[in-house]
């Protein structure tokens, strides 16, 4: 039993480190496309705000499993 809770933490902390990781990728890309066509900038932060939630949702997918598995 603690061995599935402790496998279940270190999980759960890949999951929130790959959330951020990607959620950082998605605002670095976007900051440099508004940098190269600022006259896109609107549609640009559209997209990143969808990319953001997309692996926001991705990340509580992980989490949930995470936690099922405990």
């Amino acid at each position: 039993m603690t061995t599935g809770i402790a496998l279940a933490s270190v999980g759960a902390g890949l999951v929130a480190i790959g959330a951020g990781i990607g959620i950082g990728q998605v605002w670095a890309a976007g900051l440099h496309s508004m940098s190269r066509q600022p006259e896109m900038s609107a549609k640009i932060q559209t997209s990143m705000f969808i990319g953001a939630a997309l692996v926001e949702g991705i990340a509580l997918f992980g989490l949930v499993i995470c936690f099922l598995q405990m």
